[in-house]
């Protein structure tokens, strides 16, 4: 069961991932969150260290889909502009959302990663459909209401993985 809690990747930001070694090893899609994860969940917009990385993404032909438990309004408004599929309101960890992506990235399930900055949203919805995942640290140090009470349950599920030995990296 704690498996499932396991990504099986961690990075600082979405900027330690090179979109070129994802697609060495393979990957030709990235299913990403979107608060904290790309940007700040109350930021509006990409930096351009960001429109940089989504231009990255797809000057290799990777594609990439925006999964967000936030509303179609937030989603909608940070996605469009950089003309990039998204699905909201997506209730992950469940699995439908994370499938719609792949179906409409028109690719199988081991050519896709999952970022996200929740354990127990991107990560265990990632590892229950059987998505390779990648685990990075929250853009910001502050978070809505329900994420706020997701963090104290992740620090326990954390703390019980590091007592197991089964994760190395330092927060």
């Amino acid at each position: 069961m704690l498996q499932l809690f396991l990504p099986g990747d961690y990075v600082k930001s979405i900027f330690h991932i090179s979109p070129m070694k994802l697609k060495e090893s393979g990957i030709k899609g990235i299913i990403t969150d979107l608060d904290n994860t790309l940007v700040e969940w109350d930021r509006p917009d990409a930096t351009p260290q960001l429109i940089d990385w989504f231009k990255e993404v797809k000057d290799l032909d990777m594609k990439i889909t925006i999964v967000s438990n936030n509303n179609e309004l937030r989603v909608k408004a940070f996605s469009e502009p950089h003309n990039i599929p998204f699905i909201y309101k997506a209730r992950k960890p469940m699995g439908r959302a994370f499938l719609k992506a792949v179906k409409n990235m028109n690719l199988k399930k081991e050519e896709v990663v999952v970022i996200g900055d929740q354990l127990l949203t991107d990560v265990l919805g990632g590892n229950r459909n059987g998505f390779q995942t990648i685990l990075v640290v929250p853009v910001a140090s502050t978070d809505g209401f329900f994420t706020r009470i997701n963090r104290r349950i992740e620090r326990k599920i954390m703390a019980n993985l590091k007592r197991k030995g089964m994760i190395q990296w330092e927060e």
